[in-house]
């Protein structure tokens, strides 16, 4: 059964008119968009719901999925429910649009592990993506969808993913091509290559992301060398050397070049390192750290890799830090 109900108008979640507070001009000309779509939604309109979601996407981090996916669940809702009503060209620009929305909804599921819905957001942008010709959007979900395929500890599918993602690398900022070379690395450790064997691809993906991108394109604005950082520590811990993820946690993992929930995550990450290196305490205390930021910004995400940090700590499970841990993750 599909995740949502095609027919019903709370089927997002919310209802497909869910805004925020306008200004008395916005709030006319949106409310007459949507009650004549082919007449009225323009340029302005696309413009509000654009400057909307992009203050979700800047939000996030710190709000959290709870807070953060009504507005966007709303935006895409009110595309799809107005595309249809269009003429060919505000169509398109409200698909790519759509895209955009879509795409940044799988990943708000994808954060609370709802990975049925997280499918069908990229399913969904992808569709929407290749109506509007957007060829960059399109290699991007693969790579989402190889993130997803990560946290699912699906290394093939991943690979796969990924390498699919970049056969469209000429329309792909290089960022986007950055991140998706650096996937290809850790999902190839994944299936038993060594950390070494994989350095040439990691040297690839900082090339590239040090390359000067000449698009416009915003897709993957975030990524950047901090993230390819943490990155390349988790591919050395998946590769069996958590010694050398660990110095790079160290050297890294600054709490003001993050987002709290990122900073979290990577936090929970830090502990898994600490523990295969057998530093059961400090591994707990990370985790601890990790849990707090977990919970103020409802990130499942992190909440799941501290229950692998657990089956990690398990030699040393009565140990008191090891049952702080414990009792913290499982509260």
């Amino acid at each position: 059964m599909s995740p949502v109900n095609r027919r019903s108008p709370l089927k997002y979640g919310v209802a497909a008119t869910a805004l925020p507070a306008l200004g008395l001009d916005e709030l006319q000309h949106v409310a007459q968009a949507v009650a004549d779509a082919r007449r009225y939604f323009d340029g302005t309109t696309l413009d509000y719901f654009r400057r909307q979601l992009a203050a979700c996407k800047a939000d996030d981090g710190a709000l959290g999925p709870a807070k953060t996916l009504p507005m966007v669940l709303g935006i895409v809702g009110a595309v799809e429910e107005h595309a249809r009503d269009v003429k060919p060209q505000v169509r398109r620009e409200l698909l790519r649009l759509g895209a955009d929305g879509a795409e940044f909804a799988g990943w708000l599921f994808r954060d609370i592990r709802d990975f049925g819905r997280t499918l069908f957001w990229y399913d969904r942008a992808v569709e929407w993506a290749q109506e509007a010709d957007d060829v960059a959007m399109q290699g991007y979900v693969l790579l989402k969808k190889s993130q997803l395929a990560f946290d699912e500890r699906e290394p093939l599918r991943m690979l796969t993913l990924a390498q699919a993602a970049r056969r469209g690398q000429r329309s792909l900022p290089k960022r986007v091509q950055a991140e998706s070379v650096q996937q290809e690395a850790r999902a190839e450790v994944m299936l038993g290559a060594t950390a070494d064997a994989v350095a040439p691809k990691l040297d690839e993906a900082r090339a590239l992301l040090d390359a000067r991108d000449d698009g416009a394109s915003q897709l993957g604005a975030h990524y950047n060398s901090t993230l390819l950082t943490m990155q390349t520590a988790i591919c050395y811990t998946e590769a069996g050397a958590p010694r050398r993820a660990v110095e790079i946690y160290d050297d890294s993992l600054v709490e003001d070049r993050f987002s709290p929930r990122d900073y979290g995550f990577f936090l929970s990450l830090r502990a898994g390192s600490l523990a295969l290196a057998g530093e059961p305490d400090e591994a707990a205390r990370t985790g601890i750290a990790s849990a707090a930021r977990a919970d103020s910004t409802n990130s499942r995400r992190t909440k799941q890799e501290l229950v692998r940090v657990l089956d990690y700590l398990a030699p040393w499970s009565r140990r008191p830090e090891v049952v702080r841990l414990r009792e913290v993750v499982t509260a």
